[in-house]
């Protein structure tokens, strides 16, 4: 039976793969007869995607609910927490009299959402559906996509690293590949509805593996898609990168030449108790090999600081890592314990919080000048660069575009169109971004 045309706000948190959800989420809602509202204010019921990595990431999800009911000063609405932050505290936040929220779902869930709110809505009781379901793959259901120039495309869900920092394979299970007959369907798909970028989604990518077929052998079958001009993927990791991926990558122009490698942290003795499963010097081997294969590669990287028991020595040691490999960016965290992992249970939380925005201050600074005496030597090249946005944070008279290195590169309005790929002579560079003109101009 199809639900009265009741509107839903949808906001969501975190990873990529919480995004891919997001689209799946809305598919299956808009099947059963629900509208999509962008105002949480006027929208009869409200959802929130959430992400349990950090606990900043959870305080933005309280304060958001907050937030809406103050807003809707007594006025009824129907508040449902979805993805990981449910799977991890579960019951809690249905208990907790100060959020008051009516439903939450885990990722392995939202084919049942419909059900799941047509169920709180009369009687007007809280219920919850975190099963977790170790065949879910979402097969079958095509995503309602989001305008622009890229699509997700989740190749397994999942996660058997157990990493001791790390909530995931808690919040969403063990590690499941999706068909590669699926996979190619829906890219093909992506490119017949003119999306020329996609990305794989994986919590590791390298783990990919379904009937013989492995995470190498996946994207030489998508990399000869026709019409497919860019393929990136997120995210790998570094215990097991093989060099038929390297290879793979080298040997085709439409796969980005782009690797976001998470170091976490450059002491091998930290990387053991964060259960890692490489050490310092297996790492930089990696990057070694790597750049040898793929001399323009663009690296990126995660780094925790303040990992319990981390002297200032081991600190040094991450800092000696980022000199000598000098990403192109970084994403950097302080340590935060997340209840149920294991290194919630073990360790205590001892470094000081003002060693640890010490610490990540020297890395940012750091990692601010690397990536502007990076992108500084670009000034000059000729780079082709892909349109997101005919508007940019600048001005809504320059275009935002990205390289096939993920950098984003801003150019003054012109006749380009989303999704043109275009010259682009590189003119300034900023530690986060490009600054060119095309080269008609």
């Amino acid at each position: 039976m199809k639900t009265d045309k009741k509107k839903v706000y949808l906001k969501v948190w975190g990873c990529q793969m919480n995004e891919a959800d997001s689209e799946l989420i809305r598919t299956i809602l808009e099947h059963e007869g629900f509208l999509f509202d962008e105002d949480a204010d006027s929208a009869d019921i409200v959802l929130l995607n959430t992400c349990a990595v950090r606990e900043h990431a959870v305080r933005k999800m309280r304060g958001a609910v907050y937030a809406i009911r103050h807003r809707r000063n007594g006025r009824p609405v129907l508040i449902g927490l979805l993805g990981c932050v449910p799977t991890h505290l579960k019951e809690d936040l249905l208990n907790d009299r100060n959020l008051k929220v009516d439903f939450i779902a885990g990722p392995d869930s939202y084919r049942r959402l419909p059900a799941l709110i047509r169920q709180v809505q009369t009687p007007r009781k809280p219920a919850s559906d975190l099963k977790e379901d170790k065949t879910e793959k979402y097969e079958g259901v095509v995503p309602k996509r989001q305008p622009g120039v890229n699509a997700w495309i989740p190749i397994m869900r999942g996660c058997d690293n157990f990493c001791t920092f790390c909530v995931v394979p808690y919040t969403r299970g063990r590690e499941r590949s999706r068909p590669v007959k699926a996979i190619l369907k829906e890219i093909r798909q992506a490119v017949q509805d003119k999306y020329l970028q996609i990305t794989l989604l994986g919590q590791n990518v390298n783990s990919y593996r379904f009937d013989g077929c492995d995470f190498a052998g996946l994207l030489e079958k998508i990399s000869t898609i026709k019409g497919l001009r860019r393929i990136r993927f997120i995210s790998p990791h570094p215990k097991d990168f093989p060099d038929d991926l390297l290879k793979v990558m080298a040997a085709h122009d439409n796969i980005c030449k782009h690797i976001h490698l998470p170091l976490q942290a450059g002491s091998t003795r930290i990387l053991k108790l964060m259960n890692r499963s490489y050490s310092k010097t297996s790492y930089m081997k990696l990057i070694d090999n790597i750049r040898r294969v793929l001399p323009d590669v663009t690296l990126t990287s995660d780094i925790i600081v303040g990992f319990p028991t981390e002297t200032d020595e081991e600190f040094l040691d991450t800092l000696s890592v980022m000199e000598t490999e000098r990403y192109d960016a970084a994403f950097i965290f302080k340590y935060s314990p997340r209840a149920g992992t294991l290194a919630a249970k073990k360790f205590k939380d001892d470094v000081p919080a003002a060693v640890k925005t010490e610490r990540i201050v020297r890395l940012n600074q750091l990692q601010r000048q690397i990536s502007l005496e990076k992108n500084s030597q670009r000034i000059g090249q000729t780079l082709e660069v892909l349109i997101e946005s005919e508007t940019s944070a600048r001005s809504a008279q320059h275009y935002t575009a990205r390289t096939d290195g993920n950098i984003v590169v801003i150019i003054p309005e012109g006749p380009y169109r989303t999704g043109d790929f275009i010259p682009v002579r590189i003119t300034e560079a900023t530690p986060h971004v490009l600054k060119g003109r095309p080269v008609s101009d």
